[in-house]
Parts: C-alpha cells; structure tokens; sequence
C-alpha cells in the first residue's frame, strides 16, 4: 500500500478505478438532451420547493428566502401536498427515462423516491400535530443556521435573523392551534429544547453576531423572543403536557412502509432484524475473545470467570468499567474531542487512508443547549449550496441539572477511548469527510437528496477500516470500545423494530442495550428516547455499514494484488451520498438492474 506523508487535497478531478473513469470534482459538459431536461426539471422543482419551505432552503445552502419562514397552517400543508404529487406526474410524464445516460438514470430515480416518500409521510404521519419539536426547529434553528453557515456578509445575515425573528409569534399560534395528543416524551424533549432555545435568544445569539445584549440592534427582538418562549414554555409545560398521551409507536405495516422508502436499501425490516440478531451475537463473542485477553492486567490475583454465557457477559463487563475510568471532566469534553482530531488526521495522512479535503472548515464545539436530547454528538455539514461554509462537528455535555452519578456515568460511557471512535466516526474520515466529498458531486439531486444508509454506514465502516490500519497501534482497549461501538450500532436495529413493532417494554429494551449491549444505564436511557422519536432512522447505521462490508469485500476479491485502499475509498465517496444499492454497479462490480 503507497504511503502519502504530504497527504495531498480532494482526489484530481478523474481517477482510474476498476477500468473506469470515475469523475469526482467536475461533471460532463456534453450531457445528452434528455439529462439537460432533468436537470432544469429538479432545479425548477427546487425553486418552488425552497419558496414554500424557507427553512429547508437555508438548510440547505439556499440564501434567497433566508428573511422568510414558513406558512406551517393546515391549509398550506394540504397545498404542498397537492403540489409534490404534481410534481410526480411532471417528472413522469416530460422525462422520457429510457433516453437517459445511466447516471441521470439513478438520479431520475433518487428523486422520483423522494417525491414517494414526501408523499406518503405527508399522508400517514401527521408531525405538526403530535410533534412539538417539529416547531422548536422554526423557533431556533431558522436563525441559528443563518449565523453559523451562510457565507454571507454577517450583515445581511443579522438582518435576514431579524425578519425571521418577528415571525416566530405565527410559529408558536400554529403550534398552539395545531398540537392535539402528542406522546409524552415528544413534549418532554421538547420542554428541554425549549429551554435551550430561551437560552440561545437570552446569550448565545450575541456570541455568534460578535455582539453585547446592550449594543446589539439584536437587542430589543431578542428580549421579545424570549418573553414569546417563556410563555411558550408554560403552554407547553401546563396544557399541552397534561394531555400527552399519544401512541410513539409506529406499528408494524406503517413501519415496514416508512422502512423501505427511508433505507430505499431493498431489504425488508424482517431480513434486517434476523442479521442484526446474528451480528450481535458474533461481536458479542469477539468482544469476549479481547476481554479475556485484557483480564489479567485489571484483576492479576482474581480467576478469569467461567467461560460460559454468564461468565462471558460478566468478563466483558468488567473489563469495560476498569478501561471506563480513563476519562476527562464534563467542562473538558470539547478539548478532550479535539485531542483526538490531530493524531487522527495525521494517520489518515500518513496510511493513506484516503485524501483529505483541504482547506480543513470542520470547526468542533459544545453543541447547543435547544438541539440537545438527540444524541450525544453529530456532525451538521457544510451545506449542499454553499459548500464553502463551515462544517459542525457537536459535542453534548451532561445536562447541568444531572446529579453527580448520572455525570460519572455518562464520563464512563464516553471515556477516552470512546471518544476517539465517535471523532473517526462524526467527522475523519467519518461524516465530515465524506460529506465534504458529496458536496464537490456535480449532480444536484445526489448533493441535495442524500441517503442516510450510506451516510451512516460509511461512518460505521471507517470505526474497524481506521483500527484495522492500525490506528491505536493495537490498543486492546481501543479495540474493545470499538466493537462496543459497532455493537450499539447493531443493536440499534434491534431496538427500532422491535420498539415500534413488537411492542417491546422500556424495561426489556434497557436490559437489551444494558445487558447485551455493555452500554452504561444512563446512555441506555436516551437511546430509548430516541427511538421513541425517530422511527426507521436507527436502522441505517447497521443496514449501510452491512453494505460497506459487502462492497469492500467484493471489490477486494475482484481486484485482488492491485486493491488500493486510499483508491478504493475515494472511488466510493466520489458517487456522492446515494441509496447503497447502486454502488456495486457504479464501482464496476455488479451489472446495472
């Protein structure tokens, strides 16, 4: 394998790989006619779209609404819907697919499974009126995205937040005429967002426009704002909390629709449930295999236990803890994470594990207190329209109101060793790198459409590529935490379906991720709140680092002597972030179906 020490920029512009001329940068200027016509179709299409959705336009890099919001009332949802199904018999009707390059061929049907999946989740899932952290979005992250990643003048930018700001009265109207029965731990993660939110209007905005409450012409709107959430807070607290009683649970025929048109994956949630079981069980035992190996050096005078289920269980877990104690304090967990950024770049660089994006714009940070209650950590990238914004890789403290053996064990859960798997997997050469690639895609709808699955899995497959290449020069307990790590990506399948479909209890799922997965109680606890509030989207961490496998795998074989990694990955991501299933054809082995 060559080494790169210099660690050169994004891949040139094209690259052979498995006799194919793979373009990475730049698109073809001779597209045929019918491709032209799909694309003016889709950009039009964007157009509207981003007229009557605002904030998903901003969202994604598109400046020229940022002053407005949108119209969230039943009427204008009911008109949206109206519209995307309109847009399904245009697209059919004017493109004729058989006259397509096979490349707008697999965009054509990326953006035909988008308008399916509008469609149909507009039709049997109703978010405005169960959801209150739908709104929580409109009220915060409208205008905190304008001051984080548009690469506009901050002038234009403080301006566009003030339009936008004197339009929140409407959002929270529509929240309180439209919210009817929501489940409860809906309203319960929304409280806490809401919280930061009143946080976010009170401080945090004047850190971000480089401004003082007292000189700021954000002065005046910001306290208005606050006034505006606080009694939001107590609509949401006193009225809508008490009659929270609505079923999280999707059930099994709406999950198995919502399943396939999220993963568009061409697996059934029956396939996916039967792997993850067997997975779990074979990184159970690997993971047993490194434990046993590390049980002298914590326990030197005590029996290994028993090499049965139980002592197994017993083994894992208690090497976990006693490698659980390497970890920093909660005021330390941003510095700790960008430790870990250094010493990961620089092996990238020098294995050539693949080539970096330069100049590097992933800036890491505490994540804010009003998007807080997700997860610990995520990556929000540069978006699609304006890729020379900056990249936000997150990080989540404990919350300030934990009590000292919740902080501890939440230290534990993401110690040292943690934290270096989730830095490979949210941002190199995990999320921010990947996305980074997908952004320089000449396609419109691959860098505006992407897939979850592929985001996800590639992230997961970095986690054991990155170890087997020999970072952490073979750390048994960076080894350990990794698996763990991929376990809990296992298990995450596990946990979607059977929560949503099997009627699974919390108490079963805590001893499912407790237990069987060695994640600590507090982690175990957010992660069923989670899946509470996010159908399907578990399920694509397991189902693309599945696929990546598969690929890798098969790709190797074929090429035998002449594989190249660093090649090889590069040729991966230079398809842009679309459903895995086209991915064996457009590396060249598999036929197109």
């Amino acid at each position: 394998m060559p080494s790169n020490p210099q660690g050169p920029s994004v891949p040139l512009d094209r690259r052979e790989f498995l006799g194919q001329s793979v373009a990475l940068t730049v698109g073809s200027a001779l597209a045929p006619e019918e491709d032209e016509k799909l694309a003016r179709l889709f950009r039009a299409f964007l157009d509207e779209d981003f007229r009557r959705r605002p904030l998903e336009a901003t969202r994604l890099g598109d400046h020229s609404h940022d002053h407005r919001l949108d119209d969230l009332s039943p009427q204008a949802r009911q008109d949206h819907l109206r519209w995307v199904k309109a847009q399904m018999q245009t697209l059919e009707k004017n493109i004729a697919y058989p006259r397509l390059t096979r490349p707008a061929q697999i965009d054509y049907d990326i953006f035909r499974h988008h308008l399916r999946r509008s469609i149909w989740l507009a039709e049997n899932t109703h978010p405005f009126e169960e959801d209150p952290r739908v709104y929580n979005e409109y009220l915060t992250e409208s205008v905190y995205l304008l001051l984080t990643q548009s690469t506009l003048p901050q002038a234009t930018n403080v301006r566009h937040a003030l339009a936008r700001m004197k339009a929140l009265g409407h959002v929270v109207e529509s929240a309180r005429k439209t919210l009817t029965r929501p489940p409860r731990v809906f309203v319960e993660t929304a409280l806490r967002q809401n919280r930061g939110a009143i946080a976010f209007y009170s401080s945090t905005i004047f850190q971000l426009a480089g401004e003082t409450p007292q000189l700021s012409e954000l002065g005046e709107a910001c306290r208005k704002v606050v006034r505006l959430l606080q009694q939001y807070h107590k609509f949401l607290e006193e009225d809508l909390l008490p009659r929270a009683d609505g079923d999280w649970r999707l059930g099994a025929e709406r999950f198995a629709d919502k399943f396939e048109l999220d993963l568009d994956a061409g697996l059934t949630p029956d396939e996916v449930l039967r792997e993850a079981e067997h997975e779990a069980e074979r990184v159970r035992s690997e993971m047993y295999v490194i434990a046993r190996q590390l049980w002298s050096r914590f326990f030197p005078r005590k029996a290994l236990p028993p090499d049965d289920t139980v002592g197994r269980m017993h083994t894992v877990q208690a090497v976990l803890a006693q490698l659980a104690q390497d970890h920093g304090e909660p005021q330390h967990l941003v510095d700790e994470v960008r430790k870990t950024v250094d010493a990961i770049r620089a092996f990238i660089r020098e294995r050539d594990v693949l080539r970096l994006p330069e100049p590097d714009t992933c800036r890491i940070i505490e994540m804010p207190e009003f998007q807080r209650g997700h997860s610990v950590a995520y990556l929000n990238p540069a978006p699609p329209l304006d890729p020379k914004a900056s990249s936000y890789y997150a990080i989540s403290p404990p919350p300030a109101e934990w009590d000292a053996q919740k902080v501890r064990s939440f230290l534990e859960e993401y110690n040292r060793y943690m934290l270096q798997i989730l830095t490979i997997h949210e941002a190199y050469p995990g999320h921010y790198v990947q996305l980074e690639y997908a952004n320089r895609h000449p396609s419109l709808v691959r860098r505006v459409l992407s897939s979850g699955v592929f985001a996800e899995g590639w992230a997961v497959y970095t986690e054991q590529m990155m170890l087997d290449e020999g970072y952490g020069r073979g750390d048994l307990g960076l080894r350990l935490h990794q698996l763990k790590f991929y376990l809990r990506a296992v298990i995450n399948a596990i946990l979607d379906r059977r929560m949503h479909t099997m009627r699974m209890t919390d108490k079963e799922a805590l001893d499912l991720l407790t237990r069987q997965g060695f994640q600590t109680e507090g982690e175990a606890l957010g992660k069923i709140i989670r899946a509470k509030q996010s159908s399907c989207q578990l399920s694509t961490y397991f189902v693309g680092r599945m696929a990546f496998q598969r690929l890798r795998r098969l790709v190797q074989r074929r090429q035998a002597q002449d594989f190249q990694l660093g090649r090889y990955h590069e040729a991966v991501l230079a398809h842009g972030t679309l459903p895995v299933k086209y991915l064996p054809e457009l590396l060249g082995v598999a036929s197109a179906t």
